[in-house]
């Protein structure tokens, strides 16, 4: 027996359609590419993202098309994703900070069709068009007066391209499980991989990060989310706040800590969200110059481990609530947020932030466990340590044009990170099963940067090692054995090596060793290079 209750599907622009109607006025502000402030609202959002639907489906865009976006957070952005996604397309996000080849590679293996970006990464563009034959027409995210001169492929601004529609258009209607958007990952060994999220899997993921133990927004709150919508489907900020009617504050592409404190400042942010570099940018600044920020009341760090430092700083001088949160690509991508249960509520000083140092504990709709090599499961007593493994229903089964297993027989996804669980359920990861270093919140290959620097004429051998930075979480620290007679300087490895790799892949320092261990099958072991560097001190990270 069924129950009897309505069939309503899970479509993302349900949600901007939602925000519309009982939340009309709610400011969206955007600090615009061209430099003023802009301000619009939910009504005007999901208005003018009907009009960008209408052009699309006119131009051909049909169901399950790829179009990509390579922009900053602002308006015209969440525009184009709600338009994107209300015809059945799909919204695939483009992450500028990735090297070019990877950039080329990822637009061809999707097959986008259409390119939204904003000025910014017109000359980016411009030097991989060429190499990215699917594309059929830029639209650049802005209007006739800001429009330079461009050789694109069918180039048009923003602005005059929807101002061609009326709006009078209906959303497409289609099954909740069609796909919605796509993210690839990176920082893996070979090519990346594509992320497909479903209407379904969105729509969910964004009522599970709004939970009151997950970000608790709600419509009282003013929403910066500083965290960029290209980065990891931008942890649903672009679903979840429009969902609960908070207002919305769109930082663009000023990211230092005067540009996001004037933000936060001028319109009374009670909420926001990033990687750790830029909060401490943020509280650098406000040092400096003794300000305070008495509006904003949670700030969820993740992205890269949040220094125990900064947590500090944050709830002791400014009483601020860090939540300390852990996801990935794969999981839309929320997997745990920090936020104290009963159990730990009542905590304080160095106690409460041994807690919150943890990633925390998974939100309804992820369930997680630890297993040894074999698969079995592991107790959850804070100290054993196994593979980490999730499952849900914003968790991938699969990768794009892929067909090889990702899950195991109980249906979890293996994360590639070593964690402990504790008895209250709070997750930390100690390690990672992959040599992947992540960087102010960005993935790095250690096995790409090692192979790069072994094509040196004079390197007999390389390893790559993340060592910890106070800036940036992780920095890569080079390891070199030289090839036997010869010698050479940090300066002519790291010169051999710049311009192959995106720059800020570039290790901070190169250690020169008479030997690397191996582990019994050859392999290079890691573990001990990490110990051996473990007091390492990179130049960058000198005071």
């Amino acid at each position: 027996m069924f129950g009897l209750m309505q069939d309503w599907p899970l479509l993302c622009h349900r949600i901007i359609d939602h925000a519309a109607t009982q939340h009309a006025a709610r400011p969206v502000i955007s600090r615009s590419v061209e430099g003023p402030i802009h301000s619009t609202t939910y009504a005007e959002v999901r208005t003018r993202a009907l009009k960008l639907a209408q052009r699309l489906d006119r131009d051909g865009i049909k169901p399950g098309d790829r179009v990509a976006t390579m922009a900053w957070n602002t308006w015209r952005h969440l525009e184009a994703w709600y338009g994107i996604l209300g015809i059945g397309a799909i919204y695939h996000t483009v992450n500028p900070r990735l090297f070019p080849d990877q950039i080329a590679w990822i637009v061809n293996h999707a097959e986008d069709r259409v390119m939204m970006t904003d000025l910014t990464f017109l000359p980016l563009l411009e030097s991989l068009a060429d190499r990215l034959p699917t594309i059929e027409r830029y639209v650049v995210l802005t209007d006739a007066a800001h429009m330079p001169a461009t050789p694109l492929k069918n180039a048009v601004p923003y602005e005059e391209w929807i101002a061609e529609t009326d709006g009078d258009f209906a959303w497409k209607q289609f099954d909740e499980n069609t796909a919605a958007g796509m993210c690839y990952t990176s920082g893996t060994t070979g090519n990346p991989k594509g992320v497909l999220y479903s209407h379904r899997s969105n729509v969910l993921h964004a009522f599970m990060a709004s939970l009151p133990d997950s970000k608790g927004i709600s419509s009282r709150d003013v929403v910066l989310p500083v965290v960029p919508l290209f980065h990891a489907n931008c942890w649903s900020l672009a679903f979840s706040t429009p969902l609960t009617g908070a207002a919305m504050i769109m930082p663009g592409a000023k990211l230092d800590g005067p540009s996001v404190y004037e933000l936060m400042d001028r319109y009374k942010v009670t909420f926001t969200a990033g990687v750790p570099p830029v909060w401490m940018m943020l509280l650098d600044h406000m040092e400096k110059n003794g300000l305070k920020l008495p509006h904003l009341k949670r700030i969820v760090i993740g992205g890269s481990a949040s220094p125990r430092a900064m947590t500090q700083t944050f709830q002791d001088k400014y009483g601020v609530e860090v939540i300390h949160a852990w996801g990935m690509t794969e999981m839309s991508p929320l997997g745990s947020l920090c936020s104290m249960k009963p159990e730990y509520a009542s905590l304080s000083g160095d106690a409460r932030l041994d807690v919150q140092v943890k990633q925390g504990h998974p939100p309804f709709g992820v369930e997680m466990k630890i297993t040894d090599d074999n698969g079995k499961r592991l107790p959850w007593d804070g100290k054993t340590f196994g593979r980490l493994k999730v499952r849900g229903p914003a968790v991938a089964r699969r990768y794009f044009k892929d067909d090889t297993e990702i899950l195991d027989d109980e249906g979890f996804f293996d994360t590639g990170d070593v964690a402990t669980m504790d008895p209250q359920g709070y997750m930390q990861v100690t390690d990672r099963s992959k040599d992947v270093i992540k960087s102010g919140g960005e993935w790095i290959s250690s096995i790409d940067l090692e192979n790069l620097a072994v094509a040196h004429p004079k390197v007999a051998e390389a390893a790559v090692i993340g060592v910890q930075h106070s800036k940036w979480g992780e920095r890569p620290l080079l390891i070199v054995v030289l090839k036997k007679g010869q010698t050479a300087a940090k300066d002519e490895i790291l010169g051999f090596m710049q311009g192959k790799i995106a720059k800020w892949w570039l290790p901070d320092d190169v250690a020169f060793v008479d030997e690397i261990p191996h582990t019994a099958t050859g392999k290079i072991q890691k573990t001990a290079l990490r110990d051996r560097f473990k007091d390492y001190r990179l130049p960058s990270a000198a005071a």
